[in-house]
């Protein structure tokens, strides 16, 4: 039933045709079962096990992958000889990987749904119904209740569907609907018709739903709503329909991935295209198809060097790390790769109660009657120190400027307004041992009034060597002792206040004989108040003198603390107990008459100490920080402004909305209304997810916080959704983080945490691909000049995962930047790897594959251990058979000899550590950031170069990796060819700390150096291109030197080839 809240109870019954009395017939309710279907929120159908798993291989790095492993495993499977059981290695490593994987991501995608799945614990399993088949009521599964059932619900019970109330059998009906509204305090309800179509929930106050629970009171009504057509069940719908958006690390990796994928394929192609002619080399027998299968092995060993295998074994051990440290700052990370989001976020969407605020109502100001002459009053008014339900603090008059604190107990009138908040009071304080702190137990603004009282102490009792526990509730119980209470008059809402009635238990400074204490809003019990205390006496309210205590009450409800407001007073002479009717609340009022006005007590959820300042933090970071409460507007600004989002005399005009106003601007205006308003009211959980969306729109990356029920669809539509720690389950399965202690202040801290991890992820992202650059070039360069292999797919995915794995991780705990809160966000297009970074990365890559290239046509040409072959043998190697007089006195199988590719793997292994350095500081020098800086990385770095040395000269692994010892000699050429790798870089960093960063190109290589080049559209040309230019290049050139068997010829070659490459990028 649409809009029951507008309509009588009675036409709501009429519409399904029910008697409030006998509920519905049989028949009734099975034509409602099939028309309806049973009153249960559905299951979400997820993906089976075997999709989610093909899902995991539709990433183009991971196909490759596959391929290689596949074809690899069918080339090992025809070996032949010695290399039979290494030729298995690299398919079952690389298989390894993949299921690892795949493992990992079917357990994320299997946990992303629990969300909805955690809605089903607010379903009730019972419900109480009246039917026709019975006279009275009756249990029944919840399930099966249908629209037009009448329900009963009271104190304690789950409310089982959406009902429109129809009888309220107690004096009040309360709901906490926190989980659905967001509403701290609970909802008193009533029977009349809402006559606002446009309603927001909070305002339906004649509705039940489903989900919530009731506080107190009883009442029946009639099902509107079951199922998913409730309100509950709406957010479900919501959560189904939002889709996750991919985080911006995830959408670069992908992007990364795509580029890659080409350059392999290209190069993989343009491998085998090169070398089409050597298909029918002697060694290989002469066999054309032998050859291409030779050099397919080659390709597909390229393929293994240019994908980092270890590079998601990095990232999740990054993240990992990264979420420890977070959660030693009270925010505990679900999702991993929300982690780096944090970092670029640019929008804080924050709740206000408990997160901005302590949600612990506390009151900070107060005031009783000095004095009254004639028509004048003058009133004493006092603040009140504290934030939270901690029973410290102090009360400080206005009057005084030494700002000494006041004894209350030397003051009549504050004497009697504690007795009232003591006493006209259902609450307590009690201290959490577990948590070490002190809770409410009952109302919160009852709770606050408790505070007060211990905080007054107005009998100065001895507190000191109390333990916390019995420290809560000292003073209240001190005030009790010496008042009895006989009976509650509970609150109702034609009144708005309650009242209590007392007798006195002994003779003592508080009030002799029977009496009433009333609290409630002030202008209900103000107009019952025929007098003002005054000390001890009471003095008549006039109308002047009543226009002024209710002038102080205006200023404090709508000023700048828009204090929610008490009114106390008593009730000197009551009727006896015998002449009052408590069963009839409407009477109430009578009894609450000839009042005399004790004072006034203003309260408010009081802004944590800490959120000032981390809001300065984050307007300095340039993250824009917007409060979205379902509280009314005025409180919400108020708070707005005390915490610095609007500064005090701000005109909050187009700044501030509630959730009406912004429905009521044109869509175009919305959008406009987002990108600068900073605080909205009175919103619903579509409201929430509808400013997201706007936000998104401008390419904002925005953290939402939140902790009900009606907060998980937004919580899943943000990028990041922080959940409270005391939220519900629904929440904290929606969201991708979750806040320990409830504070913003640990967002904030999070995102810090979030930019410096992502500092240190490109750090070691792009050492790991300036290693594949090198591995790269390394097979390329032997296969275009037709040298020996010098690594094999074995060694090289020992390379990607273990030797540069561990300095990898280790990059993670460099220390953050100084200034890393002093930047912007930074935009999620950003590259990893701008135009200038990519050239700076080839240059480093090619280093390293043409040292490697060289240690091991070292140990050919140069070593006294090795053959001494010259350049022209070396590099045709393949035609060497023993009839062939260009090979005489060598024996051919010297070309497939351990010691060269040791050398070269030394090599790569030990450029990699120095590489390591080098990625200690984007621009940074070493002498500026020294080693020691990060003592991980310099323990990473020894554990590698442990590994080396294992798989070296501890058996078997020299023989699974086909290597063997070497003699220092060899060791210290190795060295030499890996340390200039530093003087490489140091350069390279002192052009782009001179010229790039202080954007003044003017060195050799204007077009590099140009503020305009590092950009997207470059960066992706230079990804495309580089390959084929090389290729076209090394290809050219190697047919050149084919015939020369000069070594000086071959360097010449190199110098002037790589010269025509970089000439070309110019």
């Amino acid at each position: 039933m649409e809009n029951s809240h507008i309509k009588e109870p009675a036409e709501c019954l009429a519409y399904f045709g029910v008697s409030e009395t006998t509920g519905l017939s049989l028949d009734q309710v099975k034509k409602s079962q099939a028309k309806y279907g049973f009153n249960e929120l559905p299951a979400e159908e997820g993906k089976s096990i075997w999709e989610l798993v093909v899902e995991q291989f539709e990433d183009l790095l991971v196909r490759i992958l596959l391929l290689a492993a596949c074809i690899s495993f069918v080339l090992a499977w025809f070996e032949e000889g010695e290399e039979t059981v290494t030729a298995f290695v690299e398919p079952f490593v690389i298989l390894l990987i993949l299921i690892a994987n795949a493992i990992v991501g079917v357990w994320q995608e299997r946990n992303a749904e629990s969300a909805i799945e955690a809605l089903k614990e607010y379903e009730p399993e019972m419900g109480k119904v009246y039917r026709a088949d019975r006279k009275s009521v009756q249990m029944i599964k919840a399930r099966e209740i249908v629209p037009g059932d009448i329900v009963e619900v009271s104190v304690g019970d789950k409310v089982p569907a959406d009902i429109r109330i129809t009888a309220i059998r107690s004096t009040t009906l309360r709901v906490d609907q926190s989980i659905l509204t967001g509403e701290s305090v609970s909802v008193i309800k009533h029977t009349e018709s809402v006559p606002d179509p446009r309603a927001v929930n909070q305002d339906k106050k004649n509705m039940l739903f489903s989900g919530t629970n009731i506080a107190a009171g009883k009442a029946i009504g009639v099902v509107v709503a079951t199922s998913v057509s409730t309100e509950i069940g709406k957010i479900r719908d919501q959560m189904a329909a939002t889709e996750q958006e991919k985080t911006p690390l995830q959408q670069k990796l992908d992007e990364f991935s795509e580029q890659l994928s080409k350059v392999i394929s290209l190069i993989c192609v343009a491998v085998w295209l090169i070398n089409i002619g050597h298909f029918n080399d002697p060694v290989h027998g002469g066999s054309w198809i032998r050859g291409a299968v030779y050099y397919f092995k080659i390709a597909v060993a390229l393929a293994v060097a240019a994908i980092p295998e270890g590079l998601p074994a990095v990232i999740t051990t990054c993240l990992a790390l990264g979420t420890r440290r977070m959660a030693k700052k009270n925010a505990i990370v679900r999702s991993l790769p929300s982690v780096e989001t944090l970092g670029c976020t640019s929008v804080i969407c924050s709740d206000k109660t408990g997160t901005l605020t302590t949600n612990q109502m506390c009151v900070t100001k107060m005031f009783v009657i000095e004095k009254v002459d004639g028509d004048s009053v003058t009133l004493d008014q006092y603040d009140i120190s504290g934030s939270k339900y901690t029973p410290e603090g102090e009360v400080h008059t206005q009057k005084d400027s030494r700002g000494l604190p006041v004894k209350c107990g030397q003051y009549d009138g504050l004497v009697e307004l504690a007795t009232i908040c003591a006493l006209c009071n259902d609450s307590s304080l009690d201290y959490n041992e577990s948590k070490g702190i002190y809770e409410k137990v009952g109302e919160a603004t009852e709770t606050a009034l408790c505070c007060l009282v211990e905080k007054m102490n107005v009998f100065s009792t001895d507190v000191r060597g109390l333990s916390k526990v019995e420290r809560a509730n000292t003073c209240c119980t001190v005030i009790k002792q010496l008042m009895k209470k006989e009976f509650t008059l509970e609150f109702s809402r034609d009144r708005k206040s309650m009242s209590v009635y007392c007798s006195a238990a002994k003779a003592s400074k508080a009030p002799v004989g029977n009496k009433m204490f009333v609290k409630g809003a002030p202008e209900g019990v103000i107009d019952r108040c025929a007098y003002v205390r005054v000390g001890t006496t009471r003095v008549p309210l006039t109308g002047p003198v009543k226009d002024k205590i209710m002038a102080v009450i205006k200023e404090w409800g709508t000023g700048r603390d828009t204090l929610r407001c008490l009114a106390l007073a008593t009730c000197d002479n009551p009727l006896r107990k015998e002449e009052m009717n408590l069963e009839d609340s409407t009477k109430f009022a009578e009894y609450e008459t000839d009042l005399t006005f004790v004072g006034c007590v203003g309260m408010l959820d009081p802004p944590r100490k800490e959120v000032v300042g981390s809001i300065e933090l984050c307007r300095a970071a340039g993250i824009r920080v917007i409060m979205i409460t379902g509280d009314n507007k005025g409180t919400a600004v108020a708070i707005c402004r005390r915490i610095g989002i609007f500064s005090d005399d701000e005109d909050v005009t187009g700044r501030a909305f509630t959730g009406r106003e912004f429905d009521d601007l044109p869509l175009a205006q919305q959008r406009e209304a987002v990108r600068k308003a900073c605080c909205y009211a009175r919103v619903e959980p579509s409201h929430k997810s509808k400013i997201v969306e706007f936000l998104q729109g401008f390419d904002e990356i925005t953290a939402m916080t939140g902790d009900g029920v009606n907060d998980a669809p937004a919580l899943k539509k943000a990028e990041i959704g922080i959940a409270m720690g005391s939220g519900t389950a629904v929440a904290k399965s929606a969201s991708e983080m979750v806040l320990a202690d409830d504070n913003f202040s640990s967002i904030v801290a999070a995102v810090e945490e979030g930019r410096a991890i992502y500092n240190n992820m490109k750090q070691f992202i792009r050492y790991l691909i300036s290693s594949n650059v090198g591995e790269v070039v390394c097979i390329f360069l032997t296969a275009a000049l037709g040298l020996p292999e010098a690594l094999i797919p074995v060694q090289l995915l020992w390379v990607n995962l273990v030797t540069d794995g561990l300095p990898a991780t280790a990059l993670g705990f460099n220390p953050p930047d100084l200034d890393i809160m002093g930047k912007a966000p930074r935009s999620p297009k950003e590259p990893l790897i701008s135009g200038w970074l990519f050239f700076r990365y080839l240059a480093i890559g090619a280093y390293v594959g043409a040292a490697t290239v060289a240690a091991a046509g070292w140990w050919f040409l140069y070593c006294e251990e090795g053959p001494m072959v010259s350049f022209y043998q070396l590099s045709h190697f393949m035609q060497c058979t023993a009839e062939n007089e260009d090979f005489a006195g060598i024996e051919c199988e010297v070309f497939e000899a351990a010691p060269p590719m040791t050398m070269a793997l030394s090599v790569l292994v030990t450029i990699e550590m120095c590489n390591a350095l080098n990625s200690l500081s984007e621009n940074q020098s070493l002498v500026r950031m020294p080693p020691w800086s990060n003592l991980w990385l310099v323990g990473a770095m020894s554990l590698s170069m442990s590994l080396h040395f294992m798989i070296i000269y501890v058996d078997p692994l020299p023989m699974i990796f086909k290597l063997t010892h070497l003699n220092v000699t060899q060791w210290i050429v190795v060295l030499k060819l890996s340390f200039p790798v530093i003087l490489i870089d140091e350069l390279l960093k002192f052009v782009a700390r001179n010229y790039l960063e202080r954007k003044q190109p003017t060195s050799a290589w204007p077009f590099l150096m140009t503020t305009s080049f590092p950009t997207r559209v470059s960066s992706l040309w230079l990804a495309k291109m580089s390959p084929i230019l090389i290729s076209f290049h090394v290809a050219s050139a190697a047919k050149s030197v084919s015939s020369s068997s000069s070594p000086r010829m071959c360097f010449t070659w190199f110098k002037d080839s790589a010269w025509r490459i970089c000439s070309n990028f110019t």
